[in-house]
């Protein structure tokens, strides 16, 4: 007697039959199929051996049934998303999920390079400087209302500019007169000291350090011979067309202070009162 080949689940002779080794145990078709066939997500039918089997994640389907939720369009052979555990083909996911371009109105496809700004999009070459329209991609822009510009542009069109070298303010800068300078610009016109953070005055609209404009342009003690500016809180004595500092307004002859008491002017000398009663 021959000896028996029977399927290894129902034990049906398998001689003369179609059947699948599976684990090195024979099958008929239907116990294989039972057995070992996944069931499709979409149409709750197994599987057959002899059917394509499209998976996704951890869920099978039947070719036929590999479809998108939407518009029912095959995506057996298309791109394709998952949104909520619903397959969408890419036309459907973009129309109904994706941002549209700002510049453009056209949708900006998952996977593309894109700019993102105050919750608005922009292809990565529709986001350009409206002055010179170049694409700014990746570097530094300044937005001014609804309009974005590189910095270059945005300098040259909008930064002031400094009023001695004429180049533009980037950021800092000093305000003299409502007029904008560098900081490096803004100098004594005498002896070209910065001015920025020290005191300094004026004549005919140029700025002067104080010791620049003492030495050019202050009247000079009467007994010291320096610059009497009046700066920073200093006081002096005028008469008729003299002055002293007011620590330097003494008596010429006993050098007693003059500062709120009654002189005498004997030519070039100042006298207290007891000195010129003594002459």
């Amino acid at each position: 007697m021959a000896d028996r080949f029977d399927c290894d689940n129902c034990k049906e002779s398998l001689y003369g039959r179609k059947y699948i080794q599976s684990d090195d145990s024979p099958y008929c078709i239907p116990c294989y199929d039972s057995l070992f066939s996944n069931t499709c997500d979409e149409c709750k039918e197994l599987i057959g051996h002899d059917a394509r089997e499209l998976f996704y994640e951890d869920r099978h389907y039947h070719e036929h049934c590999f479809r998108c939720f939407r518009c029912d369009r095959s995506l057996a052979d298309e791109p394709f998303t998952s949104q909520d555990e619903a397959l969408l083909c890419n036309d459907c996911y973009c129309n109904e999920f994706s941002s549209k371009c700002v510049a453009c109105d056209k949708i900006v496809m998952p996977g593309s390079r894109k700019l993102e700004y105050a919750g608005s999009t922009w292809h990565e070459g529709c986001f350009i400087c409206h002055s010179c329209e170049q694409p700014i991609g990746s570097k530094s822009f300044i937005p001014d209302k609804d309009e974005h510009y590189c910095v270059q542009c945005y300098e040259d069109k909008f930064a002031p500019r400094c009023t001695r070298c004429k180049k533009t303010l980037a950021k800092g800068g000093v305000t003299y007169r409502d007029e904008p300078w560098h900081k490096e610009c803004f100098v004594c016109t005498s002896c070209k000291m910065q001015l920025a953070g020290q005191h300094f005055t004026s004549r005919d609209d140029s700025p002067y350090c104080l010791n620049c404009f003492g030495s050019l342009y202050a009247k000079k003690c009467e007994a010291c011979s320096k610059p009497i500016t009046g700066f920073g809180g200093g006081k002096y004595i005028s008469f008729e067309d003299r002055q002293w500092h007011q620590p330097c307004f003494t008596c010429s002859q006993c050098s007693v202070s003059l500062v709120g008491a009654g002189f005498f002017p004997d030519g070039d000398r100042i006298l207290c009162r007891d000195c010129n009663s003594n002459l």
